[in-house]
């Protein structure tokens, strides 16, 4: 499922993305694949959310690591080529656009562990946290544009309030 899942995103890019200007999105590409592979590397003993496969491709997508990386390759791309790329210059249309962007990745993350378990949540983290992250990330990554360091700023301040927040241990730093 996740094959489809990725598919319709890469889909969606083809159409809708901005392969024109992908140069000027990829400094942000690196910014939100660097952040997710901090997340694994960190948290690989104490995973916050697992990503497994229990539709089509169970033999191919074996793993937490293989489904994110391939999430992070093709979701996550499409993603930035789409958001950033008709990112709307009015306030009140891009309130609109990042509401739009924070409802589809909320509504695929519900689909995902409520009814077709793509994805198990662990150690306190829970749709209502996923809300939350979501409204931090699409802002941060649009920031991440024109204001690298802010955007690194408000991720590692907001990591601090989720290490505290989920009483992450400190043994998951060793």
């Amino acid at each position: 499922m996740h094959i489809l899942l990725n598919g319709i995103f890469l889909l969606a890019a083809a159409k809708w993305g901005d392969w024109r200007h992908w140069q000027k999105y990829y400094p942000t590409f690196l910014f939100f694949i660097g952040g997710d592979l901090f997340y694994n590397a960190v948290l690989h003993k104490h995973r916050l959310w697992i990503y497994q496969e229990t539709i089509f491709a169970e033999n191919l997508l074996f793993g937490h690591l293989v489904i994110n990386l391939m999430i992070m390759a093709i979701a996550y791309a499409s993603t930035i080529l789409i958001f950033l790329g008709h990112y709307p210059q009015s306030k009140v249309k891009q309130v609109l656009w990042l509401l739009l962007w924070i409802f589809i990745y909320c509504l695929i993350e519900f689909i995902n562990t409520k009814f077709l378990n793509l994805l198990t949540y662990k150690h306190g983290w829970n749709m209502p946290l996923s809300i939350l992250f979501n409204f931090v990330m699409f802002p941060v990554l649009r920031i991440h544009m024109n204001r690298p360091l802010i955007a690194w700023g408000i991720s590692i301040l907001f990591f601090i309030f989720l290490y505290n927040y989920l009483g992450i241990p400190r043994d998951v730093f060793k």
